[in-house]
């Protein structure tokens, strides 16, 4: 059933709406709205007949399933003394989680490639989203070039707008298109890509795109890597020229702070954590910040060092099984995702049970892009295989 054309035209726009409509939908209550119609919906009517798709998914990749069941169950258990005033909410957040995390099994239906081509197309969709935004913020708003950039609709943040355009620069160097217009394009929106994040001066969007392009020769073990490290060191130094003073103004933001006040939260429930969903103040220096910073601290204040020590088993698996896949293309993409996801939770982001926000294209898209690893074989590698559709 997952097979026919209008269950495919489904489910791809379902993933294209995730991915473009957090920039170009009129409202968040559209893009939920639209995720409900074009991502859910279809997911819970076609699990039942890709169950043989989830049975290959459970044989397949057993850690990763039992880390997010885990993480899922003991999430559950927390709302028994979560502070949130509606538990009911974070239990459909969760049940949206774990059927996002079932969307993209059903979707590749053991075709990566499929996933490939659409995210191709989705990372072109948000270079344009980048253009669209250095047009209206420095030309139609009439921003000095000093100021950080801000991206558009529900990427209207720096930082969450660096994260978002950075992971898509970084699935684009790795998914490259066969034919030679299709690369020349494919150039074009890795600048404006990599360019919003420079421009954004977001610092922990901005290391994360340079560490995860110099380290893509260790699992690219090609040309092409090899170039794409090159040049990011080189810009780097470029930008770093040019904005250093802008940069360093604002000195460690008080991330030092945060973080020491963070671990203080955890020591104080170390077991229980505060429950999830539970609204929660970091005072650092005398200075009041609505999360932790950092997603492996906010864990742990939320749902305790369990929840922490689930949440990275989850991680570890998706390493784990990135890097078993490291020699084909499918496997090299997740890798970058992996990597880059990794360095920005550190700095900034703070949500996993949110309803889906820019937050969730470091955090459950990557998990949810491992649950296709199993289908991925030796012979779809960067040389011999890459879409040709796109």
């Amino acid at each position: 059933m997952q097979e026919t054309r209008w269950a495919r035209v489904w489910m791809a726009t379902g993933l294209l709406w995730f991915l473009l409509a957090i920039a170009f939908a009129p409202s968040n209550k559209v893009y939920q709205q639209g995720l409900v119609a074009f991502l859910w919906l279809p997911t819970l009517l076609l699990v039942w007949p890709a169950r043989a798709r989830m049975l290959e998914l459970w044989n397949g990749q057993r850690l990763l399933c039992l880390a997010v069941l885990g993480l899922g169950t003991w999430a559950m258990i927390s709302l028994l003394w979560t502070h949130d005033d509606d538990a009911g909410r974070g239990a459909k957040r969760a049940l949206y989680i774990i059927v996002f995390l079932l969307f993209f099994p059903i979707l590749a239906n053991a075709r990566p490639e499929r996933v490939i081509r659409l995210m191709q197309w989705g990372g072109l969709g948000l270079a344009l989203a980048a253009l669209v935004a250095i047009i209206k913020f420095y030309g139609v708003d009439g921003n000095l070039w000093t100021a950080r950039l801000r991206g558009v609709g529900e990427l209207d943040h720096p930082i969450l707008g660096g994260y978002v355009l950075g992971v898509a620069a970084v699935w684009l160097a790795h998914w490259i298109p066969r034919h030679r217009l299709l690369q020349a394009v494919w150039v074009v929106a890795l600048a404006l890509l990599a360019g919003f994040v420079v421009l954004s001066q977001s610092r922990g969007a901005a290391l994360a795109l340079l560490l995860t392009a110099v380290a893509m020769p260790i699992w690219c073990r090609h040309r092409h890597s090899r170039l794409i490290a090159a040049s990011a060191l080189m810009l780097a130094m470029v930008a770093f020229w040019l904005f250093e003073p802008l940069v360093m103004a604002r000195g460690t933001s008080f991330r030092p702070q945060i973080l020491m006040a963070s671990l203080q939260m955890i020591a104080e429930h170390p077991i229980q954590g505060l429950g999830l969903g539970s609204a929660y103040t970091v005072v650092a220096d005398n200075t009041h910040f609505d999360h932790s910073h950092n997603l492996f601290t906010h864990i742990a204040i939320e749902l305790g060092v369990p929840g922490m020590l689930l949440w990275c088993l989850a991680w570890l698996a998706v390493l784990m099984g990135a890097w078993r896949a490291r020699e084909t293309l499918y496997g090299q993409g997740v890798m970058g995702i992996w990597m880059f996801s990794l360095l920005a939770m550190q700095f900034d982001a703070a949500s996993i049970s949110g309803s889906p926000r820019a937050e969730w294209f470091i955090s459950w898209l990557p998990v949810g892009l491992a649950s296709v690893l199993v289908w991925t074989q030796a012979k779809y590698t960067a040389c011999d295989k890459i879409p040709r559709s796109t």
